[in-house]
């Protein structure tokens, strides 16, 4: 029976499942929303995963959700979304030194030399520098996403818009459409507004080499990575599963978890039917008061964190009830 590794990957606006074979190839990739319910996403994309007679050997979370995950799943490896990016881009793109990478609501920007992250930051506040914002301006602008870098390819004179903030951003794009400006112009002026941003705020003081690559949903307008070309002087390479970079990192490091002949701690496809539930209580045993999140199926608590001392680790408890006690 085949080997397959499973990588999971939860973040606020999109759950994403890479199913990769002993040899890294990628047999399956979903790019699931997570509109704020992250168990369901996570069940709903197991249930969509093909097997085609393989097995899961082993399985790596990431993601904001990733603890989340982990409990529900069964996970070998938990990784944040930074060491799960950059595993994923070396395993594509070896000899990469800079990653570029926009999601819905976050984007980073990671740096390696040899092959190990060296620097990298994180953006979670301005929405400018992330897909959403670009959603929001497709939208008013009555233009699908999916065709938004393409017309944005076509234009003659890209005009200026500010970028440094969504809301004056929105402004100067209206006020470029009531000046008569071209679709195609405008929307090449936003590409390069939120490049702007991203080097400013995320890539700001970072020594960006090449090779460079961008991740992400983003990485799919072809508008936002010309920006890119002609604001670096680099050229950027999209990798194939460019979307779903994080699950795939997750997927490689869930078989390196298991490369040693370890049994993977996987609950099986049938997690789908678990009537699995969040809840969480607030610790009263110290000063520090911290907020416990766990996770159980049935009566049983499978996983705790939020704790700062370890008090809450499952062997010391099975029932929500005696946690919110203590």
């Amino acid at each position: 029976m085949n080997k397959l590794y499973l990588g999971v990957d939860v973040g606020s606006v999109s759950t994403n499942l890479v199913l990769m074979d002993d040899f890294g190839a990628v047999n399956q990739g979903l790019y699931l929303r997570t509109q704020g319910r992250p168990l369901e996403a996570i069940q709903k994309g197991l249930a969509q995963l093909k097997l085609g007679g393989g097995e899961i050997s082993g399985v790596g979370t990431t993601g904001s959700a990733r603890n989340l995950a982990a409990a529900v799943l069964g996970a070998d490896v938990v990784k944040n979304e930074i060491t799960a990016h950059a595993v994923a881009a070396s395993a594509q793109v070896p000899g990469v030194q800079t990653i570029l990478e926009i999601g819905g609501q976050d984007s980073k920007i990671i740096i390696l030399r040899d092959g190990v992250v060296s620097d990298f930051a994180m953006n979670t506040v301005c929405a400018a520098g992330t897909g959403s914002f670009l959603d929001q301006q497709a939208g008013r602008l009555n233009i699908a996403i999916e065709d938004f870098g393409e017309i944005a390819l076509t234009a003659q004179m890209p005009v200026r818009i500010a970028g440094r903030c969504s809301v004056f951003a929105e402004s100067d794009m209206i006020h470029k459409q009531q000046l008569g400006h071209h679709m195609p112009d405008i929307l090449a002026g936003l590409c390069e507004a939120m490049v702007r941003n991203y080097l400013n705020n995320v890539g700001k003081g970072k020594d960006i080499q090449g090779p460079v690559v961008f991740q992400g949903g983003v990485a799919a307008n072809k508008g936002i990575r010309k920006a890119f070309e002609q604001a670096l002087g680099l050229p950027i390479i999209v990798p194939d599963n460019f979307s779903v970079m994080g699950a795939l990192g997750s997927a490689i490091l869930a078989r390196e978890a298991v490369s040693s002949g370890k049994t993977s701690k996987f609950r099986g496809v049938n997690v789908t039917s678990g009537n699995f539930a969040a809840t969480s209580f607030e610790c009263s045993g110290c000063a520090n008061l911290c907020e416990i999140v766990q996770i159980g199926l049935e009566e049983k608590v499978l996983a705790r964190w939020g704790d700062r001392c370890g008090k809450w680790g499952v062997e010391q408890s099975t029932s929500a009830a005696s946690g919110a006690s203590a």
